[in-house]
C-alpha cells in the first residue's frame, strides 16, 4: 500500500500587486481526504498549483514524507507522486479515450494498445466507471472527462492526487461516483487534496478542512464527528469573516397580453435529435430555470433564444417582432444577452486585460483608451472584480471571471440568456451574482438561465422547464416543485399534457 504525507511550509506567491499566498501552510496526511476552502481568489488553486508544479513559489518549502523536494514542472510532481485534476480536465479533444489515457506514460510504449485498453477497463470497472475507450474525448460530459483524467493519473502511480472544484458542473451520479473513488483511493493509503467552495462538499467527504482567506490560512479543523451547524457557522465566518445576506428572492411579473419572448411550435436542433418545445410565452421581468442532465438540450435552446443557432423549425418573436432566422447581430440590437459557461473560450478572450476588453465594446473606429480605463476602472469597484485594468482575463480567479464576463453585459437589457451563472462561484460570490441579476428583472429584463444546482434553480426562477429523455417539460411554476421531485423528472422521460401532436425527440434528419 502506498502513502504518503505532503506539507507545504510558509508558501509566499504573488502576482504583481496581487499577493495570493502569504505565508501558507499545509499538512496532509496519507491515508486521509484534506479539504481546501476559501471563496474565489482566496489564494486556493495558487496554492496546489505550486504544489503540482504548474506555478513556482517566491518563498517557502515543500516535503513530501519528511523530506524537502523541488518542484518545477508538472511532470517533475507526477514523478513525486502528485497529480492535479483540473476544474476543466487537461486532455486532447481529437483523441480518443484511450489515447488520451496512454498521454504520458512514462517507457511504456512496449504495451501496446490491446495492454493499455485492458488497463484501461479493469481501472473503470475498479471505479464504476463506464468509458468507451474507442470513443471520442469530445462525446464526453465533463464527469466523464474528469474520470479518464484520474484514471490517466492514477496510472501514472499518483500516490497524491489534488482536484480543483470537481463538482463544478457534474451531474448527482457523478459526483456520487467520484466521491466513492475518493473515499476508496483514501482506503488505500493516498492522500487527496479537495478544492472547494462548497460547504455541503466538504461537510460530506473530508476528514479535514483548511479554510482560506485573501491568501492565508485562517482556520483548519476536523470535519468527522462535528456537529454540522456548528462546523457550517465556523467555516461562513472564516471564508468571509462575516455573516451572509439572505438571497433575495425573484418577484412575480404581471401576465400581460404582450409578453417580452415568444416561443411558437419550435423545434431546436441538438445532435443527434431535434427537441420540440412547447408554446411559451416570457413576461417581462420573468426568471424561467432550465433543468436537466447535461448534454440534453438546454444549451441549445438558449443558443437558438440568443440567435446564435437557427431552429429547425418554428418562431421566435421578441417584443412582437419575428427574429426567426435573423443574423445574431439583429439580436443583439434588440437587447438579447448571452453569458456563457465557459468564460475564457467563449465569454473572455485569454490574452487580453480587462481594458482591452472594454476596448473592445467601442463602436468608433479609433479605440478611445481614456474611456476605456474609466470603464474598466468603474467596473472593477461596483462589481468588486480583483484585478485591476491591465490583469490579463486568464490570470484572475473563476469568480472574477464570472464578475468581468457580468460587467461587460450591456445595459439594458431584454433577454438574458445565460448558462451557469454561479458555476464555480464561492456562496458570497453566487449570492452578489443573483443580487445583480434580479436588479436587472426589475427594470423587466426576462432571464433564461440553465444550472446543475437543482436548488438555485428553485430559488430563482419563477418557473422551471424540465429537459430530459429527448423531451421537454411544459414551465412549472417553481413554488410547485420540490429537489427531490425535479431530481425525479430529470431522469424520466418527461410529458407533456397540450402538446402531444409534437413529437420529442425528432430525429435531425428528418
Amino acid at each position: 500500500m502506498s502513502r504518503m504525507k505532503v506539507e507545504l511550509l510558509h508558501i509566499h506567491k504573488r502576482f504583481g500587486a496581487v499577493q495570493a499566498n502569504r505565508d501558507v501552510s499545509l499538512r496532509v496526511e496519507a491515508g486521509t481526504i484534506h479539504g481546501l476552502l476559501g471563496e474565489n481568489g482566496a489564494g486556493k488553486s495558487t496554492l496546489v498549483k505550486i504544489l503540482s508544479g504548474f506555478l513556482r513559489c517566491d518563498q517557502g518549502e515543500i516535503w513530501i514524507d519528511e523530506q524537502p523536494v523541488r518542484i518545477e514542472s508538472p511532470a517533475a510532481a507526477i514523478r513525486l507522486g502528485i497529480g492535479m485534476l483540473h476544474q476543466d480536465p487537461l486532455d486532447f479533444p481529437s483523441l480518443t479515450v484511450l489515447e488520451n489515457f496512454i498521454a504520458g506514460q512514462r517507457g511504456r510504449l512496449g504495451l501496446g494498445l490491446r495492454e493499455s485498453r485492458r488497463r484501461l477497463e479493469k481501472a473503470c470497472e475498479e471505479f464504476g466507471f463506464n468509458l468507451n475507450p474507442d470513443g471520442a474525448i469530445g462525446s464526453l460530459t465533463v464527469g466523464e472527462r474528469q474520470q479518464l483524467e484520474m484514471l490517466r493519473l492514477l496510472s501514472l502511480g499518483i500516490n497524491t492526487l489534488i482536484l480543483d472544484e470537481p463538482t463544478t458542473g457534474i451531474s448527482a451520479a457523478q459526483k456520487d461516483l467520484l466521491f466513492a473513488a475518493l473515499r476508496r483511493l483514501a482506503g488505500q493509503g493516498k492522500s487527496v487534496i479537495f478544492v472547494s467552495h462548497k460547504l455541503a462538499d466538504v461537510e460530506c467527504l473530508c476528514d479535514r478542512v483548511t479554510v482560506m482567506r485573501q491568501g492565508e490560512v485562517v482556520g483548519e479543523l476536523p470535519v468527522r464527528g462535528e456537529d454540522i451547524a456548528l462546523l457550517e457557522q465556523q467555516l461562513i465566518d472564516w471564508m468571509f469573516g462575516r455573516e451572509l445576506a439572505p438571497p433575495a428572492r425573484p418577484h412575480s411579473p404581471q401576465r400581460r397580453a404582450d409578453p417580452l419572448l415568444e416561443l411558437r411550435s419550435l423545434v431546436v436542433r441538438h445532435e443527434p435529435f431535434a427537441l420540440a418545445l412547447p408554446d411559451l410565452a416570457v413576461q417581462p421581468g420573468e426568471v424561467i430555470g432550465l433543468a436537466g442532465l447535461e448534454g440534453s438540450g438546454q444549451r441549445s435552446f438558449l443558443l437558438t433564444c440568443a440567435g446564435l443557432l437557427p431552429p429547425r423549425r418554428g418562431r421566435i418573436l421578441l417584443g412582437g417582432q419575428e427574429m426567426t432566422g435573423r443574423p445574431y447581430g439583429d439580436y443583439l440590437r434588440c437587447g438579447v444577452g448571452f453569458s456563457p459557461a465557459d468564460r475564457l473560450r467563449e465569454g473572455l478572450i485569454p490574452g487580453l486585460t480587462l481594458q482591452e476588453h472594454f476596448a473592445l465594446q467601442q463602436q468608433d473606429p479609433w479605440i478611445n483608451w481614456a474611456l476605456a480605463r474609466q470603464q474598466t476602472q468603474a467596473a472593477i469597484e461596483h462589481f468588486s472584480i480583483r484585478g485591476h485594468p491591465y490583469s490579463r482575463v486568464e490570470q484572475l480567479s473563476g469568480g472574477n471571471q464570472q464578475r468581468s464576463q457580468l460587467a461587460l453585459l450591456p445595459t439594458p437589457l431584454t433577454l438574458l440568456l445565460m448558462e451557469h451563472p454561479t458555476r464555480g462561484l464561492d456562496i458570497e460570490s453566487a449570492l452578489w451574482v443573483w443580487g445583480q441579476l434580479l436588479e436587472r428583472t426589475q427594470t423587466g429584463t426576462a432571464i433564461l438561465f440553465a444550472s446543475a444546482d437543482l436548488d438555485e434553480i428553485l430559488l430563482y426562477s419563477n418557473r422551471v422547464m424540465v429537459f430530459s429523455g429527448g423531451q421537454v417539460s411544459e414551465p412549472i411554476p417553481a413554488a410547485e416543485l420540490t429537489v427531490s421531485r425535479l431530481g425525479q423528472m430529470m431522469t424520466l422521460p418527461v410529458l407533456r399534457s397540450n402538446h402531444s401532436s409534437e413529437i420529442p425527440g425528432i430525429p435531425t434528419e428528418v
